[in-house]
């Protein structure tokens, strides 16, 4: 794909605070989801989609081939 000027990465993100990811959880089980990560915190939806938005954008034009973890430091 490179050759044609493609690139393809792929974004792995940790929990990230949604309607889904909270049904079935009680808080006490999403605060331990939270607190596993360094920043102490869920992602949260604008998280993911400003990585997104970067990747797709000319100035990551030399990215390529990468899984782009998105977690908040989640070891």
């Amino acid at each position: 794909m490179g050759s044609r000027g493609i690139t393809v990465n792929v974004i792995s993100p940790d929990p990230t605070d949604t309607e889904l990811f909270r049904q079935g959880k009680t808080e006490e089980q999403i605060n331990r989801f939270a607190q596993a990560a360094a920043l102490g915190r869920l992602g949260q939806v604008e998280d993911i989609a400003d990585v997104v938005a970067f990747l797709a954008n000319d100035e990551a034009g030399w990215i390529t081939g990468q899984n782009i973890r998105v977690n908040g430091g989640v070891a």
